[in-house]
Parts: structure tokens; C-alpha cells; sequence
């Protein structure tokens, strides 16, 4: 069964730059590390400081080691401490969902 990890970030409105850039790192880092990235997606009317981020795995397995290679993976290290540094994500949640097939 494949499953989706929906990201929901909540964002410092006045940082929405550095989370579009972090955002844009992930477009080639996900896919080389195992994920099928749907992709991300910045506030654009309404809400200023909502985000949110699309991927997909064939298995929760398939996540864990994609979890593990994004770990060791130099750029990816380098994104989660641009992150760290910045301080624009204020909260992150996370759930897997399955698709709903007949």
C-alpha cells in the first residue's frame, strides 16, 4: 500500500523567502533520497504563514530508508540546517495518508 506524507508548516509570515528557497532545495534533494514529491505549496491569498508539502512512498517501509539516505545526504543536511538557522518554520505536522482506491 502506498502512502502520502502530507506536510503542514506553520511559518514565520515575515520569512516566507527563506521557506520558498528551502522549499526550492527539496525539488531535486526528495527525489534523489527515494520520495515521489507532489510538491510544495506557499501561501499565496488568505493565510500568510501556512504551507504545505506533498510525498509519496510505495510503503511505509520505503519511507523509513528514505528518511535514512535524506539523513546521510549532504544537501539535505545542509536544508534542515538553513532551517535551524533561520528559524522560518515555527511548527511542523505530519500525516500519512493512503489514497482511497473501489
Amino acid at each position: 500500500m502506498s502512502v502520502t506524507v502530507f506536510i503542514r508548516y506553520q511559518l514565520d509570515p515575515f520569512k516566507r523567502a527563506q521557506f520558498e528557497e528551502y522549499s526550492k532545495r527539496w525539488l531535486t534533494i526528495i527525489p534523489r533520497c527515494g520520495g515521489e514529491l507532489i510538491g510544495y505549496f506557499m501561501p499565496h491569498e488568505g493565510t500568510n504563514n501556512i504551507a504545505f508539502a506533498l510525498i509519496s512512498f510505495e510503503s511505509l517501509a520505503a519511507y523509513e530508508s528514505y528518511r535514512k539516505r535524506l539523513r546521510a545526504d549532504l544537501d539535505g543536511t545542509a536544508n534542515f540546517n538553513f532551517a535551524e538557522a533561520e528559524k522560518f518554520i515555527l511548527a511542523e505536522e505530519r500525516t500519512f495518508l493512503r489514497k482511497v482506491v473501489l
